[in-house]
């Protein structure tokens, strides 16, 4: 009896969740500091700062004429997906000038959301470039802003010229459930992706 008691004192304590790390790309100006916001169940940091006449020649603005703001180092969120899996969120700057802050931010991160905007897509090659150099598996979402003019997955997957097994999907940034369906997808993806590279190494 006392074996019994002892048993279901043990599985009946709370068992520590797996943290992930996953970040957040994209181009300037696409939506990654609200998906992160949106998603997040804590305060978000937040490094943003009012865009400036001093910056104007190197932000730009087009397509997103009345964005003021901009991440100058990277926004950071927590979501809990369910008992046993957390999600820290790491969202990343978008310009060029910032870029050296990547490498450290993906560190140790199991997979990646490039945030696209159709009216824009040529911003998402950076991101996808880094990360396919990187191995890091990654999932595109495209933002579906008002107004934009809508595409398949099938179709933005053939403009960026991507590998079959990267999902593409289509998401509100704003909206909690549509973001937590792409982390989601990142997950998924990056897990089976690095059962693919272990499988080679199988006796």
């Amino acid at each position: 009896m006392a074996f019994g008691r002892s048993e279901r004192r043990r599985r009946s304590a709370a068992v520590e969740p797996v943290t992930l790390k996953i970040l957040v790309a994209g181009g300037f100006g696409v939506g990654k500091t609200t998906l992160v916001g949106a998603v997040s169940e804590i305060k978000p940091l937040r490094t943003e700062e009012r865009l400036t006449e001093a910056g104007r020649p190197v932000d730009d603005l087009d397509g997103v004429e009345t964005k003021t703001t901009t991440t100058v180092a990277m926004d950071f969120g927590r979501i809990t997906v369910n008992d046993h899996l957390v999600l820290y969120l790491f969202g990343t700057p978008g310009q060029d000038r910032f870029w050296f802050l990547w490498d450290e931010l993906a560190l140790g991160a199991l997979g990646a959301v490039v945030l696209a905007d159709t009216r824009r897509l040529a911003d998402s090659f950076a991101a996808i470039d880094y990360f396919e150099r990187r191995g890091l598996p990654f999932t595109v979402a495209v933002n579906c802003f008002d107004g934009a003019d809508r595409y398949p997955p099938e179709s933005v997957r053939e403009a960026l010229d991507l590998d079959p097994q990267v999902p593409v999907m289509l998401c509100d940034a704003r909206h909690k459930d549509s973001a937590r369906d792409v982390l989601i997808s990142v997950v998924e993806h990056a897990m089976q992706a690095g059962d693919c590279r272990r499988e080679p190494a199988l006796p």
